[in-house]
């Protein structure tokens, strides 16, 4: 299966394009830096560009059947910023399944049934904005056509 994984050169999408590579897919990655990629392999397609960049997503979408995101949320906004992006990028070109990594914060609280887990005080962190950015996703994932995990 064609793939696209955005977030390769970071732990949890490294982890995740090795993985897709050593199960025979052919695979395509958007990264910002090609030096950051330490994977060589003839089923890799490696593309230069950001994931902030309509057109970098619109190129690196085509002719895959799924994407995986394992973009981060260290420090910023970049993958609430994506997402919509991406989405769109999808619906046009007619792909319907993207599996996103997100956190447990999102998930019901498992002692106030009312709040999720990062609302609670079953967390522990100390800030709760990385789950706040999986949530916005998760939203918007929820409204979207999209197949998604």
């Amino acid at each position: 299966m064609n793939i696209l994984i955005l977030g390769a050169t970071g732990r949890v999408g490294h982890e995740i394009l090795n993985r897709a590579l050593n199960d025979g897919h052919d695979v395509t990655i958007l990264v910002r830096d090609k030096e950051k990629v330490t994977t060589n392999h003839k089923q890799l397609n490696i593309i230069q560009g950001n994931v902030l960049n309509k057109s970098d997503i619109e190129q690196a979408v085509r002719g895959n059947k799924a994407v995986i995101s394992a973009l981060s949320t260290d420090g910023d906004t970049t993958l609430t910023e994506a997402m919509p992006i991406i989405i769109e990028a999808m619906e046009q070109e007619g792909i319907q399944r993207i599996v996103t990594i997100g956190t447990a914060g999102i998930l019901q609280s498992r002692t106030d049934r009312n709040l999720l887990r990062y609302q609670s005080n079953e967390s522990k962190r100390k800030t709760t904005r990385a789950a706040e950015e999986h949530l916005k996703v998760y939203e918007l994932l929820n409204k979207s056509s999209l197949n998604w995990t």
